[in-house]
């Protein structure tokens, strides 16, 4: 299948490119700096650079593919994340380039759509399985990313849209999001917030590219895509801090994001014990990394091991 990709540079995409490859299928991948460019055509993509903004470009990019997968996104540094503007390109890739995408998809002939999404969009559920058809926030943080899932599902008119909720993504080249963990644990603090016995699922970045490509045969809808064993906030840091060596970090409390983060505290502290059974079901997918507590010490374990 010829399949164009956005977000081919991100964590996720860098480990989608090659499982789409080895998959046998042809990437057009979307990037815009010539080092990385050179990176993606020695693997085997050809890249595109365009502006997924331009709708005129994206459509014009597009010509003669078969699948979009849109995995761009753009989260900010912890940093930056308590502040409405860090989050503005990353809302407007969610909506805007969604839109531009479904256009471009339409326009020409592609067959299937697939849209990356979070398992934060559901509300509190406690210690229940949350399945596809838990209920979701209202507006506030995840209104942008339910926008762009909305959008993504309008090309069922035309071909199959698949939205695809992720997990929390730890691992894979390049992820940032591991060296911030392990700057604040220095603090026992941590990005993750919320009460120590709510749930969190996550998903190792390898087992997010594998998902991509299963997803290329998958039902049209919504597909959680999590691993099998969602952790609690508490155990979660717990099997992170063990596997690095370190005292394990404490979650960010939550009437301290309540008071930075205002109704957006929500989605970011809400438990949330989601399952992955119904993709499992319907395309055969399995996660090679079915916990934290097997994924976080292969993360250790690469690190040691280029060092």
């Amino acid at each position: 299948m010829k399949v164009f990709l956005t977000g081919a540079t991100g964590v996720a995409g860098r480990l989608t490119v090659p499982a789409l490859l080895a998959a046998g299928h042809d990437v057009r991948a979307v990037c815009r700096r010539p080092d990385a460019a050179a990176v993606l055509r020695e693997a085997g993509a050809e890249p595109v650079a365009v502006d997924l903004f331009d709708s005129a470009a994206v459509e014009q990019a597009v010509v003669g593919s078969e699948a979009v997968v849109h995995l761009a996104t753009n989260v900010p540094a912890v940093t930056r994340a308590g502040r409405a503007r860090g989050w503005e390109t990353h809302n407007r890739l969610r909506v805007d380039a969604t839109r531009n995408l479904v256009a471009a998809a339409r326009a020409s002939g592609a067959a299937r759509l697939v849209k990356e999404s979070i398992t934060f969009v559901y509300r509190d559920g406690g210690d229940a399985w949350i399945d596809e058809h838990g209920a979701v926030a209202d507006g506030g943080l995840m209104e942008p990313t339910l926008e762009g899932e909305r959008i993504a599902l309008e090309f069922d008119e035309s071909g199959t849209a698949v939205v695809l909720r992720f997990g929390l993504f730890y691992g894979g080249a390049g992820n940032r999001g591991t060296d911030e963990n392990l700057k604040l644990a220095r603090w026992r603090r941590s990005p993750v917030a919320g009460d120590p016995d709510s749930y969190l699922s996550s998903i190792h970045c390898a087992d997010v590219a594998t998902a991509v490509v299963a997803a290329l045969s998958a039902p049209g809808g919504i597909h959680n895509v999590v691993d099998d064993e969602p952790l609690t906030r508490g155990e979660y840091l717990r099997v992170f801090a063990d596997a690095f060596g370190i005292k394990a970090p404490r979650p960010t409390p939550t009437r301290l994001v309540k008071l930075l983060a205002g109704a957006a505290a929500t989605s970011l502290t809400a438990s949330q014990r989601v399952s992955n059974r119904e993709f499992r079901a319907a395309t055969g997918w399995a996660p090679t990394h079915p916990s934290a507590r097997v994924g976080w010490p292969a993360v250790a374990a690469e690190r040691s091991a280029v060092r």
